[in-house]
């Protein structure tokens, strides 16, 4: 089935096995035989990285090479302001904030600048390394996309607020919203990758994340009607998807997926989304994906809120 498909790929080459449908536990339980043969792939081909399989011709997107590294600032352990002193003192050159995306594409050496559209975000030139800086492994900045700043904020939950990440693992968004937060109020996170789980609790001690509950559970199984979630008022989810729009992963020329793909994703992402709004306290959710395709999101949103009317408006 093409929803298997969909899983498979998920658990060998995209994010994981997030929300996961009724052949999630077929793919868990082969996950081993599968990562064996992709291993033996991988030596049959003479190749040590899963993008090494590609041709030549499929080699990373020019694009790529144009995307700012963005830093997001942990507000939970610093602010901006210390950050940006600190990368000063480092020898990079602060240009202020920016005064259009033209101006990011442009940035290069060691100069920055503070994202024009969230306050707590800094972009430096396409490439910069920042896995060994003090900052980073301290838990004082998070590298983050700013796409993947975007739904957090977006949300914009107050502090003290009940919040779920549905799909949750690695944690980036988890950590945002905790920020956003103020570490006042309640997480509950979803995952049911248990690897990608004890990765993302460790992420969320690393960033001073409190006030979190993490759960090994597809979020399909979640009963809304539970005490438990009865003050819940804001979700985030991000459900897995084609990843379509992922310009820093996705190849060079790689040949869109199949409409029997999308499909299969679209009715996997309706089903969770009409899921996240029978929670009876809910005011807001973000709805978010990594795909360019109109079929995962405008078409998804569209079906669901036509299934149910105004039910949730």
């Amino acid at each position: 089935p093409r929803s298997l498909q969909v899983l498979v790929y998920d658990l060998l080459f995209g994010k994981g096995l997030k929300c996961g449908g009724r052949w999630k536990a077929l793919a868990r339980r082969h996950r081993a035989r599968l990562e064996a043969e992709l291993a033996r792939l991988k030596v049959r081909q003479k190749v040590s990285r899963n993008e090494d399989l590609l041709a030549p011709a499929r080699a990373a997107s020019p694009g790529a090479s144009q995307v700012p590294r963005y830093v997001r600032v942990n507000t939970l352990k610093t602010c901006v302001d210390d950050v940006i002193d600190f990368f000063k003192r480092q020898g990079y050159s602060y240009l202020g904030k920016a005064a259009s995306v033209e101006e990011l594409r442009a940035l290069s050496g060691k100069k920055f600048l503070l994202d024009l559209h969230l306050p707590e975000l800094l972009a430096f030139p396409p490439q910069t390394d920042f896995h060994d800086s003090l900052l980073y492994t301290s838990g004082h900045i998070i590298l983050q996309d700013k796409a993947s700043c975007l739904p957090a904020f977006l949300l914009g939950p107050a502090a003290g607020s009940h919040v779920i990440d549905a799909c949750a693992a690695p944690g980036n968004k988890t950590s945002h919203l905790a920020a956003i937060l103020k570490n006042k109020g309640q997480i509950f996170a979803f995952d049911v990758d248990t690897k990608r789980l004890a990765t993302m609790s460790t992420m969320l001690t690393r960033a001073g994340v409190t006030g979190f509950q993490l759960a090994q559970q597809d979020f399909l199984t979640v009963d809304p009607g539970d005490p438990k979630y009865s003050k819940v008022t804001h979700i985030l989810l991000d459900p897995s998807c084609s990843g379509s729009g992922m310009v820093n992963r996705v190849p060079r020329e790689e040949a869109a997926p199949s409409a029997e793909r999308l499909q299969a994703l679209a009715g996997f992402q309706r089903k969770v989304l009409s899921h996240a709004l029978s929670f009876p306290a809910l005011r807001r959710l973000v709805y978010s994906t990594c795909s360019l395709h109109r079929e995962e999101n405008e078409d998804v949103v569209r079906a669901v809120l036509q299934e149910r009317g105004s039910a949730f408006r």
